[in-house]
């Protein structure tokens, strides 16, 4: 813990910086402006990640309709009003990489990350502010490059997201295989880059930079998620780069890495040797600990939010730890789970088969545990929370289907049809994305020092909520049925007709949630400039955060870092006055907040929210009394 080091390195004296526009808000090495950075950069991805899904959405529930408006936005991929169906795979393509990579991976980490790693732990910045800096303009950089992809006279990359060759391989296979394919490889080489240089920081700062006191036993639940998010990033990125090398050594240099015995028109290819298959264990290697570089660090934000508004320590703090760290190391050895149908030797497939079943343990541990602490918890239901609940919804519906697909002899039946994208959207996609709102609602205060309107939380939450089930949990009765994913049009099946009217059904709801994301775009921008400005510690949480004054230094604090002398969860304790104590209160001033005639006064700002002060939750408490879930 190189407190002492820590202030020469980097904390200098906050008066000392003299920032010009570029050096504050374009080329900035502060942590808390970086976030910043990531997060509205994400938020543009996932806006337009979310208009190519409604487009290609709109052409399976009215495949056999003319859309003048098409040929005017989409120009010759829209011709005659009707979606073309190599741009179709493409969207579906862009689509899938811009969620999992550009606003799950990057948005979420790179946000929370940046923002809560130095703050919680009591550092002036990242261990290293310029690679820090370099990391957010090689994300930048690499968005740019996807997006001029969609833009190519030939098309986007159209593979699917995982681009297994041989569609990826040669250059000639379709329209999508072209130079759209090679800006995609380009794109994710300088993703990766991003994703390693901070991975790493990450890792030097919580390993280098915990101010006095802080031991890991004492670090938030959040930062031992973004902890094993960075290793699991530095360990399994690199397979990704090697595999997309040597994609690029096949289609450009005449090697056979990933291809043999392939005809185009009639004529043989001369590359021989390969495996497309090779390639698929690869992507997958990376693959499945990217589920959980996405999952993780909105299971940590989940975490602090429970907690903190249940007004209960954590339940199970060593336990989390431990599930953590075991979902880390499981997740490398799970990876062909994805390839049950490749040919894979039986016994093979058995020992991935239960290897992903014991992968379910220390997922089951992180959600009892939320639910234990949710338990006659005295809960405050501000719209983060409410998010944290539904990560927690989503991870158990979208997580029990996994135990299907995990199963070999299940899984071959239901492998590649709808069944596999209404669980990976709620586990992996829907749910990371309720923690990275819920990350969103509950650290605004800190990031921008306004507070976000609470009833237009609660509408968009609610709206969302309502949305993804709808448009997800339909599908698996789809995939049990047998419907493939990626198919452009299901009107040439008879069997599959029957699903037309439920494909309109999925698209209204993509529709309605994405509507209600307006209403998120204008509480988040509209109360940068005109929202109410935040106190101190809003939420009444006991993190180091909370202790920085709203205005933004770089350096965090204006004098000394504090100094940590318990762990981030000590709330509602019997004999105290206050139902927080923060992780920077000594003993001695503990001694203060313990019954007796010395107390210390919360400040104005900082009173304990009343649970019978707000109508909200009022009819919160009354629908709890009803199920008996709340203590008499």
């Amino acid at each position: 813990m190189a407190h002492s080091a820590t202030e020469h390195a980097h904390g200098h004296d906050h008066h000392e910086h003299h920032d010009t526009f570029l050096t504050k808000y374009v080329f900035s090495q502060d942590h808390k402006m970086i976030a910043k950075q990531f997060l509205i950069t994400g938020i543009v991805m996932a806006i337009v990640g979310m208009l190519l899904s409604l487009i290609f959405r709109i052409q399976l529930a009215y495949p056999d309709e003319i859309f003048p408006w098409m040929e005017t936005v989409l120009g010759k991929w829209g011709k005659g009003g009707k979606l073309d169906p190599n741009f179709y795979l493409g969207l579906v393509t862009i689509h899938g990489t811009i969620m999992v990579f550009f606003v799950l991976t990057a948005a979420l980490s790179g946000t929370f990350s940046n923002l809560l790693i130095p703050l919680q732990l009591g550092a002036r910045d990242m261990a290293s502010p310029f690679i820090n800096m370099l990391s957010y303009w090689f994300f930048l950089t690499s968005s740019v490059v996807m997006l001029i992809s969609l833009f190519v006279e030939t098309g986007p990359a159209s593979g699917g997201w995982t681009v297994y060759p041989p569609l990826s391989a040669l250059p000639k296979a379709m329209p999508g295989s072209g130079l759209g394919m090679t800006l995609w490889l380009v794109s994710m080489t300088l993703f990766i880059a991003s994703s390693l240089m901070g991975a790493l920081n990450y890792i030097a700062t919580i390993l280098n930079m915990r101010t006095v006191g802080m031991k890991m036993t004492r670090m938030p639940l959040t930062i031992w998620a973004f902890f094993c998010t960075a290793i699991l990033g530095v360990l399994s990125f690199p397979v990704l780069f090697a595999a997309a090398i040597l994609l690029i050594f096949d289609r450009s240099f005449g090697t056979a890495f990933y291809l043999s015995e392939i005809f185009i028109g009639n004529e043989a290819l001369s590359q021989t040797g390969g495996s497309p298959i090779l390639f698929q264990h690869l992507f997958w290697f990376l693959g499945h600990p990217e589920v959980y570089i996405i999952l993780m660090p909105a299971l940590g934000l989940t975490s602090e939010i429970i907690a903190t508004n249940s007004r209960k320590p954590i339940f199970g703090y060593r336990a989390m730890i431990g599930s953590l760290l075991g979902i880390s190391v499981l997740s490398f050895i799970v990876w062909g789970h994805h390839m049950f149908i490749t040919g894979m030797n039986p016994f093979l497939g058995n020992v991935f088969m239960i290897l992903t079943l014991v992968i379910a343990v220390p997922s089951a541990v992180k959600t009892f545990n939320y639910l234990a602490t949710l338990w006659r918890g005295n809960l405050q239901f501000t719209p983060g929370m409410l998010f944290a609940i539904g990560l927690v919804s989503l991870f158990i519906s979208g997580g029990l289907t996994g135990i299907y697909l995990g199963n070999a002899a299940l899984d071959i039946n239901l492998h590649d049809t709808y069944f596999v994208v209404a669980h990976f959207h709620l586990v992996m996609g829907s749910a990371a994305m309720f923690g990275m709102f819920a990350g969103i609602y509950h650290w605004y205060p800190r990031m921008f020092g306004k507070m976000m309107n609470e009833k237009l939380g609660y509408l968009h939450f609610w709206l969302t909520f309502a949305a993804v089930y709808c448009v997800f949990f339909p599908m698996h009765f789809m995939g049990l049925d047998g419907v493939p994913r990626r198919y452009y049009s299901f009107t040439g099946f008879e069997y599959m007709t029957e699903w037309v009217n439920m494909n309109k059904f999925i698209t209204l709801s993509a529709i309605l949630g994405s509507m209600a994301q307006l209403i998120f775009l204008y509480n988040f921008f509209g109360n940068i400039l005109k929202g109410k400005r935040a106190p101190q510690n809003p939420w009444n949480s006991n993190t180091l955060e909370w202790t920085a004054p709203v205005e933004h230094l770089h350096g965090n604090w204006p004098g000394d870092i504090p100094h940590v002398h318990r762990w981030p969860y000590d709330y509602s304790r019997p004999e105290a006055s206050t139902d927080f104590i923060p992780q920077n209160i000594s003993d001695e001033g503990l001694e203060e907040r313990l019954g007796g005639s010395k107390t210390i006064e919360t400040p104005s700002h900082q009173e304990i929210p009343s649970a019978k002060s707000s109508a909200d939750t009022m009819l919160f408490s009354r629908l709890l009394a009803f199920l008996s879930l709340k203590r008499s």
